[in-house]
């Protein structure tokens, strides 16, 4: 069959037409299968951008159900600059991106490993959009911008108790209306029986990628306030056991005093968390702020959602929760091939009151865990806490102690990871010994018969 020439414009529009409908999602020519989105559809938008960017896409490999498990996004997405979702111009190329970031002069740049932030945002007409703070100075709540702004999901407030009802996939699976704390303690297998031995290694124990919160910031609260009292929790929910591992955790009687900027002191987790596939972030943070509790300042509440593919290894980053009456800061950072320390602190044969300091560096990263900042004026054990190291690399620990006005003095002392056993190290000051024990376990689930004994 011959075409006329008035026939080729009309020949062209139709192929461009069914071009772009058969092509798939994810970058062109780079065999990437059409995937379904990651929890909550959407598009991510990088911070302060002007458009979205294509998510990176689920491996149809996972072990997790994808399908309707978790409220899905809108598809306008709103930037940082306030721009509205319809108002929005065309999307950046991944390219373009990345040269927003610095990196022009790089080369063979893999596009797939560009994180940028995503929100949720609700329809205009919606509960949320009626409820925005309106008391708080957005101006004087300036902070520097996160990585990410976490996704808050519908339906999952404590405060008006929606997060208790319904059947989404979600709330079942990760079993919410359970308020039990994990069962699984750290150090369950520093001293297993049951390894098989293949040249000095243990192949019946493997490692494990794990996520870990470096820190935790107050980075907003209202224009007025100054210092304040914070109490509440922050939690995840991993598929080694759905319950909740406690990262933050202080009651409405005994709060903790902080200011805006301010690093929040962590009490967990209780043992390692496990980042494969897609873990919840469960947390209710309030200010006080009268003898009552309903007259309180909600800072936080519902549950966000954290994936594998979010994350690179060793690749620190933060993301904030945005909520009524403030915001948190959170840092973490997985780490993938992990084993799980226990650091245990004895400080004893103290010669006089001292300051001191604990800060944790796993895993070459430069970012600080702070494990302890306090006074010190007897002998005593301090909270243990729970780190994750790649088993290929090391943990140290960064010892401050000085006087009440003193000049510190630094110690510090470096534990190699391994699948099991302990390490003891001393150390030796002007004010006391310093006494640091590290636990070393894998992070596996016990066998039927113990899971069902513990439950």
């Amino acid at each position: 069959m011959s075409l006329r020439s008035t026939d080729i414009p009309q020949t062209i529009d139709l192929l461009k037409q069914n071009q772009r409908r058969d092509e798939p999602t994810g970058r062109r020519g780079g065999g990437v299968r059409k995937e379904r989105r990651r929890p909550g559809e959407g598009g991510r938008k990088r911070r302060g951008g002007s458009g979205p960017l294509p998510l990176i896409l689920h491996s149809r490999a996972s072990h997790l159900r994808t399908e309707r498990r978790f409220p899905r996004r809108h598809r306008h997405m709103a930037s940082s600059s306030g721009v509205k979702g319809e108002d929005l111009p065309k999307p950046l190329s991944a390219k373009d991106f990345i040269i927003s970031l610095g990196m022009e002069n790089v080369k063979d740049v893999d596009t797939t490993k560009v994180i940028t932030r995503y929100t949720y945002v609700p329809p205009a007409d919606s509960v949320e959009e009626k409820t925005k703070p309106s008391s708080v100075d957005k101006e004087s709540l300036a902070a520097p911008e996160p990585d990410y702004v976490m996704e808050i999901f519908p339906n999952s407030s404590h405060r008006d108790g929606s997060i208790y009802s319904g059947t989404d996939d979600w709330k079942i699976d990760y079993r919410i209306v359970d308020r039990n704390e994990t069962w699984l303690e750290a150090m369950m297998f520093s001293d297993p029986t049951d390894c098989r031995m293949h040249n000095g290694i243990c192949e019946s124990h493997a490692s494990r990628h794990m996520l870990q919160f470096l820190s935790l910031r107050l980075a907003k609260i209202p224009a007025e306030l100054g210092s304040v009292e914070l109490y509440g929790y922050i939690a995840a929910r991993d598929n080694m056991n759905p319950l909740l591992n406690y990262i933050f955790h202080f009651s409405r009687d005994d709060p903790i005093i902080v200011k805006q900027g301010s690093l929040i002191h962590m009490a967990g987790p209780k043992r390692a968390i496990e980042l494969v596939g897609t873990i919840l972030i469960e947390y209710d943070m309030k200010i006080k702020a009268s003898e009552h509790e309903k007259e309180d300042l909600q800072v936080i509440d519902g549950i966000s959602c954290l994936d594998n593919i979010d994350t690179w290894d060793r690749t620190p980053f933060t993301f904030r929760i945005q909520g009524d009456c403030g915001a948190i800061d959170v840092g973490v950072s997985r780490l993938s091939f992990a084993y799980e320390a226990t650091v245990e602190v004895v400080v004893s044969q103290v010669q006089s009151s001292f300051s001191m300091c604990i800060g944790c560096f796993t895993s070459g990263l430069d970012e600080e865990i702070r494990l302890f900042d306090g006074a010190i004026g007897e002998s005593r054990a301090l909270k243990r806490s729970v780190v994750a190291v790649a088993s290929d690399d090391e943990m140290e620990l960064k010892l401050k102690v000085a006087a009440d006005s003193g000049i510190p003095a630094e110690y510090c002392c470096c534990f190699q990871s391994k699948q099991h056993g302990r390490a003891t190290q001393e150390i030796y000051t002007g004010f006391a010994l310093i006494a640091v024990k590290v636990t070393w376990s894998t992070l596996n689930k016990p066998r039927k018969g113990k899971e069902a004994k513990a439950v």
